[in-house]
C-alpha cells in the first residue's frame, strides 16, 4: 500500500513496531532552552515534511505545472492562496483544490485532496529531478477508469492517518482521524515523549522535568524508533517491498550489512546522522564515522575490523552507493554497507 514519506514523494503506510505518543509543545517554546537544536532543526527536511497548499514554497514558486500522461492532461495552477489540480480527458474536466503537500521537496512532493470527506492521493507528483509532474510512485500499474481515479487514489482514514503521523505532529489517529491540533512537519514533540509535561515541570522548577533521553536507546531500539517512519527491518522482511524499491528504507538496509551489530553504538542511526540538522551531503564528511570502526586506532582498541586497501576518503562512494529508484527521478543512498561491485545484483 502506498501513501505519502519524509524527503521523498511517497511513503508506504505500515503499522509501526512501536508507537510513541507525545503531547504538543511548540518548536519556539523548546527553543527558549534548546536554541541551537531548534534553530538547526527548523531548516531541516523533517521540519518541512508536510505543508498546506497555502504554505507550500514549491507551489508558490511554480504557479503552473502541467503534464500529459496517457489519456489525461494535468494542470496545477496557483489561484490566490490555493493551488488547484485540474484533470481533463479532453471531454470532461475535474477541478479540486489541493489540501496538503507531502515531502519537503528535495526529491519531490505528493499532493492530497479531499472530495466528499474522502481523502485522495494525487496521481501526479512534483519531482525536483525534472522540475515537473510525473506519476506518483506506486501509480504505475493503476489504470484510471474515470476522471476522479485519474486525479488520485482513494485512501482510507487509517492509512491516511499513518501518512500524516510521519509527516506532521500532534496527529490524532483514533478513534477517528483528527487534524484539528496538527502542526505541520515533524516537530520536537513528535520524537520527544512528554514534551508538554517537561515544559510544565521546568516552569514550576520541579525535579520531575527530566525527559527520556533518546540518546540512551540501544542501537536496535533506535533503529525501531526511526523505523516508525523509515520502516524497520522486520516490516520490510515480512511485508516487503523487495527489490530496488526498498532502497529508501534505511533501517532495513543497514541491518542487512555484514558489519551491523545491534550491540555496537557505532553503527546506530545517530552515529552518522544528527536528527536536529539537515542531512549532510558531503561524502567526505562521513569518513570519520567509517574510521570509528575501520582504522588502525580502532584495531588498537580491540575492534576486529578490516581496513580498506583502496583509500580512506569518501568511503561511502564505494561502500554505500547512490542508486537510481525508477520513477523517482532521484538517487537514494543504499545503507546496506558492502563492497559494491559494478553491475553486481541488487542485494535484497
Amino acid at each position: 500500500m502506498t501513501a505519502l514519506s519524509r524527503g521523498s514523494v511517497v511513503c508506504l503506510a505500515w503499522m509501526a513496531a512501536t508507537v510513541y505518543l507525545v503531547d504538543a509543545a511548540p518548536l519556539e517554546t523548546c527553543g527558549a532552552c534548546h536554541r541551537a537544536e531548534t534553530q538547526a532543526f527548523a531548516a531541516s527536511g523533517m521540519a518541512g515534511a508536510l505543508s498546506s497548499a497555502r504554505n507550500s514554497s514549491i507551489l508558490r514558486a511554480l504557479p503552473k505545472l502541467t503534464a500529459r500522461i496517457g489519456l489525461y492532461s494535468y494542470v496545477i495552477a496557483r489561484a490566490g492562496n490555493e493551488s488547484i489540480l485540474t484533470v481533463s480527458d479532453g471531454k470532461e474536466t475535474l477541478r479540486v483544490p489541493i489540501a496538503w503537500v507531502f515531502g519537503q521537496g528535495s526529491v519531490g512532493q505528493t499532493f492530497v485532496f479531499q472530495m466528499e470527506d474522502r481523502w485522495y492521493e494525487s496521481r501526479v507528483s512534483y519531482f525536483s529531478g525534472t522540475g515537473g509532474l510525473d506519476l506518483t510512485l506506486g501509480m504505475e500499474d493503476i489504470t484510471p477508469h474515470n476522471l476522479l481515479e485519474a486525479a488520485g487514489r482513494l485512501v482510507g482514514p487509517a492509512e491516511m492517518g499513518l501518512c500524516f503521523d510521519c509527516h506532521a505532529t500532534n496527529v490524532v489517529k483514533t478513534p477517528a482521524l483528527d487534524l484539528a491540533g496538527m502542526i505541520e512537519g515533524v516537530q520536537c514533540e513528535r520524537c520527544h515523549q512528554g514534551a508538554e509535561a517537561h515544559l510544565q515541570a521546568v516552569r514550576a522548577r520541579s525535579p520531575g522535568a527530566t525527559m527520556k533521553r533518546l540518546g540512551a536507546l540501544s542501537t536496535e531500539e533506535l533503529s525501531d524508533f526511526c523505523g516508525q517512519c523509515h520502516r524497520t527491518w522486520s516490516q520490510v522482511a515480512v511485508r516487503g517491498p523487495h527489490g530496488i524499491e526498498n532502497v529508501r528504507f534505511q533501517p532495513y538496509r543497514l541491518a542487512n550489512s555484514k558489519c551491523y551489530d545491534a550491540a555496537d553504538r557505532r553503527i546506530r542511526c545517530t552515529a552518522c546522522h544528527d536528527p536536529h540538522h539537515e542531512i549532510e551531503t558531503s561524502l567526505a564528511a562521513y569518513d570519520t564515522k567509517c574510521a570509528a570502526c575501520h582504522s588502525l586506532a580502532a584495531r588498537r582498541n580491540g575492534a576486529a575490523t578490516r581496513l580498506c586497501r583502496v583509500g580512506v576518503r569518501e568511503c561511502v562512494k564505494c561502500h554505500m552507493p547512490k542508486l537510481d529508484l525508477p520513477g523517482a527521478h532521484a538517487k537514494f543512498t543504499d545503507h546496506w554497507i558492502r563492497i559494491a561491485k559494478p553491475n553486481a545484483p541488487y542485494p535484497n
